[in-house]
């Protein structure tokens, strides 16, 4: 609920505190006193798009704060939430227009963009007018409006899930399909790259073993007839001679006394440490021995698993690992073909859920549409627009999260005449009662949003302005409306009342709005019946429309 409009320096208004009520509000004046700017200004606190001149003249910047109360369960909690501003039971709207043009807004003292705002508004606020196009105007919105006539929230959410679902699966089945294509267009080369390198068969770490490999190799011819040589030393030369010297110290007759066992017992060491060598080197020499070949056949394997390595931009290390990333794709493959057809089955499921849920919908719709339009026709006549017809069309459309039906409403003014869309086949007047009529047919319990008619009653008067303001009362009974109008007829149902006037000051009209106690709202009532001579007549009006 709007509970009140703080408005500075805007157009002809330089500044007005309103302090709004439950129940039917309605704000009355001559034409031009400047109705029209109090909904304007509303209007820029919320974000819509309207007049780019909006700064009073002479001043720097405009300003409006619009203050709303919220229930536990009001629906801008969840867009206060998911765009991280403070929410609570109030709500405060703040808007600044800079002479520049620069506009800047707040919510809960927070920073925020217009794009918010107007989020928040279309929960907030409902405007309805001769020329409404953001509310029961707008063909785009029928649907909806017909939906939450119908009461039908498990019907929608179980549509809502199952085209969920099925969007889920048939994006599961394109990402399969795209991936079985990229892959079949390679398949060649998969199958001719795997049976390469399966026949290859590298093994991690291979590429450095051979590579030592051959560098033993090719320097083993080199080094092998020195080591030889040496080896010949050690087994032939060295050992005979140690053993000769052995033998004839032995044989010294008193070796001991002459102190040959030192140097026996260090001969007999050198003998064992020449046998190590001559083990060590023999099997150096055997480590030496290979077949020609075999270096042919070392740089052979290496040289292709460096062109191999190559060939498929990977490091030689990493050719096993490429050979196994190459056979999971063939493996994809042929496994693509299976998963596929499960996914495509899957996508058939849903697609028939989705079908199930949506034709419930639909039967729901179509069912609830001759309801609907049943209440309008009886709202209608106590309007004077008994012979009138209005329907809900209700015809197939493109497949959607909420169905797949349009839903359009439409009239016909007079029997025997074509029907066709509200917004272009009822005049003014008769536009103005069919918005009330629906709009009456379509409340409902939502009593969430403040709804502002801004002369809606234009065009009408007596008997059908009197049905117009109770209905705009009954409305107004459990919530909150705003009501712009020249009718005494619907003025007098208000609950609270404001004259917007006109004044004079230092040669500067001004724009200002006051709240009229019972007395002054005889006199305003009586001017609205009579004109600017306000007679004892008019004031009997007056009082009589205000308690009937």
């Amino acid at each position: 609920m709007l509970r009140a409009l703080d408005i500075r320096d805007l157009l002809i208004i330089d500044h007005l505190e309103l302090a709004f009520q439950p129940g039917l509000n309605v704000l009355t004046g001559e034409t031009g006193a400047g109705k029209s700017i109090l909904l304007d200004s509303l209007g820029f606190v919320l974000g819509w798009r309207g007049r780019a001149e909006l700064v009073r003249q002479g001043a720097a910047q405009g300003e409006v704060i619009a203050e709303f109360d919220l229930n536990a369960d009001h629906p801008a909690h969840a867009i206060l939430e998911e765009a991280g501003l403070p929410g609570g039971e109030q709500l405060v709207l703040r808007r600044v227009n800079t002479a520049d043009g620069r506009k800047t807004a707040w919510v809960n003292d927070r920073r925020c963009s217009g794009e918010v705002l107007r989020r928040l508004s279309e929960t907030l606020v409902e405007l309805h007018g001769q020329h409404d196009d953001r509310g029961l105007l707008n063909p785009r919105g029928h649907r909806a409006l017909l939906d939450a006539f119908a009461n039908v929230p498990d019907l929608l959410n179980d549509t809502r899930k199952t085209w969920s679902a099925m969007a889920k699966a048939r994006k599961s089945v394109a990402a399969t399909r795209a991936a079985l294509d990229a892959i079949r267009a390679e398949e060649e080369f998969l199958r001719h790259a795997v049976a390469e390198l399966d026949k290859l068969s590298p093994e991690p770490g291979e590429d450095e073993a051979l590579d030592a490999r051959r560098r033993q190799m090719q320097g083993a011819e080199r080094i092998r007839g020195d080591i030889a040589r040496a080896y010949a030393l050690l087994s032939e030369g060295a050992e005979g001679a140690m053993g000769d010297a052995q033998r004839w110290l032995e044989g010294v007759e008193g070796g001991d006394d002459v102190g040959l066992v030192a140097p026996l017992a260090a001969l007999s060491r050198a003998m064992i440490e020449l046998g190590d060598a001559q083990d060590g080197v023999a099997r150096i020499l055997d480590g030496l021995e290979f077949n020609p070949g075999d270096l042919e056949d070392c740089e052979a394997r290496l040289f292709e698993i460096r062109a191999m390595a190559r060939k498929h931009g990977v490091q030689p290390d990493e050719l096993a690992a490429h050979a196994e990333s190459l056979r999971i794709k063939l493996g994809a493959l042929d496994a693509g073909d299976r998963d596929l057809a499960d996914q495509e089955q899957a996508l058939a499921a849903c697609q028939q859920a989705y079908q199930a849920a949506s034709d419930l919908l639909s039967a729901a719709r179509r069912q609830n549409a001759g309801v609907l339009d049943q209440a309008v026709m009886t709202e209608l006549a106590p309007l004077k627009m008994e012979r009138a017809v209005f329907e809900t069309l209700v015809t197939q459309g493109d497949a959607g999260p909420e169905g797949q039906d349009d839903v359009a409403f439409t009239v016909a003014t007079n029997p025997g005449a074509p029907s066709g869309p509200l917004n272009k086949i009822a005049s003014g007047g008769e536009l103005s009662r069919f918005l009330l009529a629906l709009k009456v047919c379509l409340r409902g319990d939502d009593q969430s949003k403040t709804l502002i008619f801004d002369e809606i009653d234009r065009g009408v008067g007596g008997a059908t302005a009197d049905a117009v303001g109770r209905r705009l009362k009954a409305l107004a009974a459990a919530g909150q409306v705003l009501v712009v109008t020249h009718s005494p007829q619907v003025a007098a149902q208000g609950g609270y009342h404001w004259r917007v006037q006109k004044r004079v000051a230092d040669g500067i009209t001004l724009s200002e709005v006051v709240p009229l106690d019972d007395t002054e709202r005889v006199d305003e009532i009586a001017r609205m019946v009579s004109g600017d001579t306000i007679t004892q007549e008019a004031r009997a009006a007056a009082r009589a429309l205000l308690v009937s």
